[in-house]
């Protein structure tokens, strides 16, 4: 399913076209988000709201975790956390890699990076556990 993402043939999650971020690369246990933080997603001392971290993140992350699972099976973020570590500059192009760590019965683990596309600079970091959902 990830990969008709990336490659068109199937619509992306709209929450990537309201805070502009879209998957990229997408293979098992391993998807890229590349997104551009525009003047949209300021905090009020406008500079990129954390939450935007956290919605990029989540979404890598948690889609890593998606390419683990079987057909049918789906998933929910049952927790994540992210840790900035410098201020993205509106505009700048920047990539969100998740990794699954571990895809379990119940539970999966994933982590993920959030680096500037052309200098390669970190700018936060995250994990997450999501819960399987076994239909």
């Amino acid at each position: 399913m990830m990969r008709s993402i990336v490659s068109g043939e199937r619509a992306g999650p709209p929450i990537g076209e309201t805070l502009g971020f879209a998957a990229v690369e997408a293979e098992e246990g391993r998807v890229v988000f590349e997104g551009v933080p525009q003047f949209e997603v300021a905090n009020p001392l406008r500079t990129v709201h954390g939450g935007w971290y956290g919605a990029i993140l989540d979404s890598c992350m948690a889609c890593a975790v998606h390419t683990t699972l079987p057909a049918g099976a789906g998933y929910t973020t049952l927790e994540y956390k992210i840790n900035i570590t410098r201020a993205i500059p509106l505009g700048v192009v920047v990539h969100a890699v998740g990794i699954a760590q571990h895809s379990g019965r119940s539970t999966a683990v994933a982590t993920g990076e959030l680096r500037g596309k052309e200098d390669g600079k970190l700018y936060a970091t995250g994990s997450t556990t999501c819960m399987i959902l076994r239909g």
